[in-house]
């Protein structure tokens, strides 16, 4: 069975989705087969590998809302060996609809159940709250990646994410682990990167990837050109970090 990542942090602008769209290509470059969710309503990860959103027939809102089959919404990327479930603006409105469903933080799990076994991992872009739809993600999830942006209040609002995971690994999802805390957009010129990188590895240990990803501006040069950094410029800073964190990730996964 495939190990399913949500990657959550409900504080905006942390690297979520690039985490998501480099990562599921640099495990796909390490010879893995990928699904990755984009479960954003801004769609950044379905966009991110030039899936044309308007030609999308079902998407992740099709699938949680009106029932539809997980395996009539998973398209080909680009990259073999890279699954996407793309996302649909209509997800923004899929909470409220969700409401007076039975089990609603258990429609993603159920979805899964029938294909989570044939990729090697599955990836969820959460979007930046802890809403039902992420509350999905993590009762679906085996472990959950969580972003830090090496700024001024990184680690603010950290404190309710990790009691919304151990709410929901106590009533959810027993299994819920933290698969990492993620340092992202570091500048090691910056002393208050350095003073961020530290008190993070001092709160959480060996919770914390060794890989850290430096602020690298190919990394949104890529997503504006529909692709990955790996496949942009497979030479850059972003391309090389992104790569590391995968063999990271492997490593932890055979270790656990």
């Amino acid at each position: 069975m495939g190990k399913i990542i949500a990657i959550a942090n409900q504080k905006g602008g942390v690297g979520k989705t690039t985490t998501a769209i480099n990562l599921a290509a640099s495990l796909v470059v390490l010879d893995k087969k990928v699904l990755l969710i984009d479960a954003d309503s801004q769609a950044n990860a379905s966009s991110g590998f030039g899936v044309d959103l308007k030609n999308v027939k079902n998407s992740l809102y099709d699938c949680l809302l009106k029932g539809e089959g997980i395996s009539d919404a998973i398209i080909k990327s680009s990259m073999k060996g890279l699954y996407i479930l793309p996302s649909h603006i209509n997800l923004v409105g899929a909470e409220i609809e969700m409401l007076n469903m039975d089990n609603r933080e258990k429609v993603m799990k159920k979805m899964l159940e029938s294909v989570a076994d044939k990729y090697d991992y599955v990836l969820i872009d959460c979007s930046p709250s802890l809403g039902l739809i992420t509350v999905n993600a993590l009762t679906a999830a085996d472990s959950v990646i969580i972003p830090v942006q090496c700024e001024y209040f990184a680690l603010e609002g950290i404190s309710k994410l990790l009691n919304t995971i151990k709410i929901i690994k106590s009533k959810l999802n027993q299994k819920l682990e933290i698969e990492g805390f993620l340092l992202t957009m570091y500048d090691s010129r910056l002393r208050l990167a350095n003073q961020i990188y530290e008190e993070v590895k001092r709160h959480f240990r060996d919770l914390v990837f060794k890989t850290v990803i430096q602020r690298n501006i190919t990394l949104s040069e890529s997503q504006s050109y529909g692709k990955p950094v790996i496949l942009y410029d497979s030479g850059s800073k972003g391309a090389i970090n992104y790569i590391q964190l995968a063999k990271e990730l492997i490593e932890r996964t055979k270790n656990k």
